[in-house]
């Protein structure tokens, strides 16, 4: 029996995954959150085999929380679930140890395997993900997009900042300083070569990055 812990902030999303794997016998279902926190929390005092989670909660959520997860429970798999494609945030939720990484839009058809591989010990990864995993080891760093290069913190902030964030709204949402925030916006600049605010947003739209992910941070 594969023993699951879903976490996902959408009552109708985890309603729908939890009809998926009741047809199944050798999935159950042990627990549910809405909330990063509260997942980290679960996992505590519930023996799980896989976690599915939500890209971007309330709380504690994408990157940092996936790599708090594997920092802790370094064997346990950890299926994101994600309402945007995947050139956005696959690649850096793999590296940071997702097993798997299934856009929400094809979870009915791809769910069960992604559980049933990655329990097993595996990953579950589209053509997509695979293509973009092969063109970053063999994209030289000199010819990478800008955004590319930075780290999950200034891209996090990166995007918070295109969204239209002030420091201070900033700052709390990430709870960390306003200092701290100036330092990453500095680092950005460096590395992107984008002098202010309006050149982060147009390069965001240049890039296809999506503003309503972006306002989901």
């Amino acid at each position: 029996m594969i023993r699951v812990l879903m976490a996902d902030d959408h009552p109708l999303v985890r309603a729908g995954l939890k009809y998926l794997l009741a047809g199944c016998s050798d999935i159950q279902l042990m627990a549910e959150v809405d909330n990063g926190n509260e997942l980290v929390k679960r996992l505590s005092h519930t023996q799980v085999d896989v976690i599915l989670v939500d890209l971007l909660m309330p709380g504690r959520s994408g990157v940092e929380l996936i790599k708090q997860i594997k920092a802790e429970y370094p064997r346990l798999p950890v299926v994101v679930l994600s309402s945007y494609k995947e050139d956005m945030f696959a690649l850096r939720t793999i590296k940071a140890g997702a097993s798997g990484y299934i856009c929400k839009d094809h979870a009915a058809e791809r769910l069960i395997d992604a559980i049933r591989k990655v329990a097993a010990g595996g990953v579950f990864i589209s053509d997509e993900v695979l293509r973009l995993i092969a063109n970053d080891l063999h994209t030289p760093v000199q010819s990478m997009a800008p955004h590319t290069l930075l780290s999950d913190r200034e891209y996090q902030i990166f995007l918070l900042i295109v969204a239209g964030f002030s420091p201070c709204e900033i700052a709390d949402r990430l709870n960390i300083s306003v200092k701290t925030i100036s330092t990453h916006k500095t680092r950005i600049k460096e590395k992107t070569k984008l002098a202010n605010t309006s050149d982060f947003v147009r390069y965001a739209l240049n890039h296809k990055l999506s503003l309503e992910s972006i306002a989901s941070l």
